[in-house]
């Protein structure tokens, strides 16, 4: 398990942070100093839950004590991923703690509205997309591989498959099998951590995943599987399809088409050579 600490800044306040278990997890006491400016967080989080006492009931679910660097050394700190961070945030009564307040009002309000119209959550993919740099084509390509992939997990919901970590193992086992790479280990190349991996791909990348989960969609839908391990085995033959098409594109290029550049990094050369 890959476990790594950085120090994040919010108002020139220092957030400690952890990596662990492919989520970030942020120190509790930290957030609530940068937000309020207590003298005491401590005393101002002891505050809060006597306030709020539903919170209070939550707490040992959304706040774990991991290991943190301290003055004293690596100690247990309570820390929360973000998700826990704002639902803390929702309980603290601070000017600076509004804009977070207001930014979850908003995001909430547009998923309902897009369970109403789910072409508004499609406009808004593309728009974020564009803003981000994307080219019209990749992003045609990326639109493409979300309606592939719902068709996927909903065969494999036909299938019997119910638990998260089963959806998750069933990726994993397509994505090894056409690009020989766990999706960790696919991460790591990119230097990724939190980002969805296909948002990173390139083009060719994109495609021949899209394949691979089009393919094993087709081959479930006609070999009808029920349960997680049939559905495996059809992930692994819909992926290894993929997997042949990949090799025989490296072989006519004399180089491999996983590429360890992320969005962040192609998008940064495509503008460089725009400007020039």
């Amino acid at each position: 398990m890959e476990e790594k600490n950085e120090i994040a800044i919010f108002e020139n306040k220092k957030i400690r942070r952890l990596w662990r278990e492919d989520d970030w997890w942020f120190v509790v006491e930290d957030v609530v100093l940068a937000l309020t400016d207590s003298s005491d967080p401590k005393q101002y989080i002891s505050k809060l839950r006597q306030r709020d006492e539903v919170l209070s009931l939550g707490w040992v679910q959304i706040v774990h004590p991991l290991p943190i660097p301290t003055a004293g050394g690596i100690q247990n700190v309570n820390c929360a991923n973000l998700e826990g961070i704002f639902r803390i945030i929702q309980s603290i009564p601070s000017p600076k703690a509004e804009p977070f307040k207001l930014w979850l009002a908003r995001v909430g309000y547009q998923r309902i509205e897009e369970n109403y119209d789910p072409e508004l959550a499609i406009n808004r993919a593309l728009n974020i997309y564009l803003k981000k740099g994307y080219s019209k084509e990749w992003i045609n390509q990326r639109l493409k591989a979300i309606e592939v992939r719902k068709e996927l997990t909903d065969e494999w919901v036909r299938s019997g498959i119910e638990k998260p970590s089963e959806f998750a193992s069933l990726t994993n086992t397509l994505t090894k099998a056409w690009s020989d790479r766990t999706v960790r280990e696919y991460k790591d190349i990119k230097n990724l951590k939190k980002e969805n991996l296909r948002d990173n791909m390139t083009n060719i990348e994109l495609v021949l995943n899209l394949l691979a989960e089009a393919t094993t969609t087709e081959i479930s839908k006609n070999e009808d599987p029920k349960g997680f391990l049939p559905s495996e085995n059809v992930a692994k033959r819909g992926g290894k399809i993929a997997g042949n098409t990949r090799k025989e594109i490296e072989n006519q290029l004399g180089k491999t088409i996983i590429s360890s550049k992320n969005a962040k990094q192609f998008l940064s050369e495509k503008k460089k050579k725009q400007i020039t």
